[in-house]
């Protein structure tokens, strides 16, 4: 009899400590938007077991001068760090410090930023920032854009960077209606060109507006994009997948969406790849319904899943957002 107590006792703890443990796991959900505030323009990232976002402050252009960003263990307990770069960092910017894309390498970090609106050629443009920490300072790496100019009718804003399998950067950027890539050189603070000798390449798929974004998934390529008018409801995202980095990108579908009963003008997307096989996470901005102004902009998150083809399935965008998910640790199921 003392036997068998011991052996239940024994179970209990075990089933106690495993209750425990899922429920510290679990911990909810995130909602949306995931933190206060106006922000947009969302860069996901993963730094050891840390999820980041780096947004742009939704303001308007004068007052864009600073970025914040956000860490999070369990994508639902998201932590600010404040102003981690400044126009004070930055001696040639003067507004609109939008849509940042951050990258490690070498223990160092890599913020790409775009700078000033730019319209004309010494105006502005695309930057990039360093730091020893995800969380900065970040301090501007040139004193000058990395790109300056119009090229191939592509305004340098909304770059994103992309390490491939190979150790190859690309940064594919562009507003106004055209996307270009180009690739990194080793310091990632300067072009490189490719083997043809081109520095600049235009992709720009049908309906192209902005906000670039690369994901590699089972040796594919999906390209993703926003279109529409980011002020509006019919704001979206699209994809196509390639087998290069470099194209060519056929557009395939609407992956991300307005919802009349829920916020407008999703878009301007990044994904974030959680530690399981197929778990990936779509990070976005959006309007509230409540919300009239164009600036009135939250990040949210939900679940980005694809079907047995590759294809990815149309975003239902979400108040409840995701499920709490720590790095480092495996989902355990009691059966």
């Amino acid at each position: 009899m003392a036997k068998s107590s011991t052996i239940s006792g024994v179970v209990f703890i075990i089933l106690a400590v495993l209750f425990t443990f899922m429920t510290l796991s679990d911990g909810g959900y995130s909602g949306n938007p995931v933190f206060e505030g106006k922000y947009a323009d969302p860069e996901g990232a993963v730094f050891g077991k840390e999820y980041w976002i780096y947004p742009t402050s939704s303001l308007p252009y004068g007052e864009q001068m600073f970025l914040d960003a956000f860490s999070s263990e369990d994508l639902t307990h998201w932590e600010k760090h404040p102003k981690i770069i400044t126009y004070k960092d930055i001696p040639w910017l003067r507004q609109a410090l939008w849509a940042p894309s951050i990258v490690q390498k070498d223990g160092t970090f890599y913020l790409f930023f775009g700078g000033n609106d730019m319209h004309e050629k010494g105006e502005g443009g695309i930057g990039v920032a360093t730091a020893s920490s995800p969380e900065g300072p970040f301090k501007d790496a040139l004193g000058k854009p990395l790109i300056d100019e119009v090229v191939n009718g592509a305004q340098p804003i909304d770059q994103h960077v992309f390490r491939d399998d190979d150790g190859k950067y690309y940064m594919y950027y562009g507003g106004w209606r055209h996307c270009n890539v180009v690739r990194l050189s080793d310091d990632l603070v300067s072009l490189s060109g490719f083997e043809d000798g081109d520095i600049f390449k235009e992709i720009t798929p049908e309906g192209y507006v902005e906000g670039p974004f690369m994901l590699k998934k089972d040796g594919k390529y999906y390209f993703m994009w926003s279109e529409g008018n980011w002020t509006a409801s019919d704001y979206r995202v699209a994809y196509a997948i390639s087998d290069s980095p470099i194209g060519p990108f056929k557009r395939i579908g609407t992956i991300l969406e307005s919802d009349p009963e829920i916020a407008t003008g999703a878009g301007h997307h990044s994904i974030i790849k959680g530690q399981m096989r197929d778990e990936y996470y779509i990070v976005y901005h959006r309007h509230p319904l409540d919300q009239k102004d164009g600036n009135d902009r939250v990040v949210c998150i939900d679940r980005l899943f694809f079907r047995k083809d590759g294809t990815i399935v149309p975003v239902k965008i979400t108040d409840k957002g995701v499920k709490a998910a720590r790095l480092g640790r495996r989902n355990f199921r009691m059966f």
